[in-house]
């Protein structure tokens, strides 16, 4: 697995409405840090929040561009990127996000850690040319 690989499927799998796909991408220990109004949030308000919006047909497209690796080992890969989301109302939401993905137990790569990059560290990354 590479991180463009897993991201490619974070977009096919939201793209396709595809609830159960897309949440075996996602660890049951996953944390998310860095959405206003929340500490944190986990696998099941991830959860519930795919399932309202991909039953509803809230989302368009899912896209992602640009990559920074900034960590990789065998079973743990940690990385920066840029995520377009494109609701059916045309409503157009971009955020930088830092992800962590690991192999778990069943060999699945999934989603452990995500974080929501505050607005001046992405353009600080933007403006080093990082993503």
């Amino acid at each position: 697995m590479n991180a463009q690989n897993f991201l490619d499927a974070m977009a096919s799998t939201a793209n396709a409405l595809n609830l159960n796909e897309h949440m075996n991408l996602i660890s049951k220990e996953v944390s998310v840090f860095g959405v206003p109004g929340f500490e944190v949030i986990g696998y099941q308000d991830w959860f519930n929040q795919c399932q309202h919006e991909f039953e509803n047909k809230l989302l368009k497209q899912v896209s992602y561009k640009g990559l920074n690796v900034l960590a990789e080992t065998p079973e743990r890969i940690m990385f920066k990127s840029i995520e377009t989301v494109e609701g059916s109302d045309g409503e157009m939401n971009s955020s930088g996000i830092e992800f962590i993905i690991q192999k778990e137990d069943d060999g699945q790569w999934r989603v452990t850690q995500e974080r929501i990059l505050p607005e001046d560290e992405l353009e600080n990354d933007q403006r080093r040319g990082a993503l």
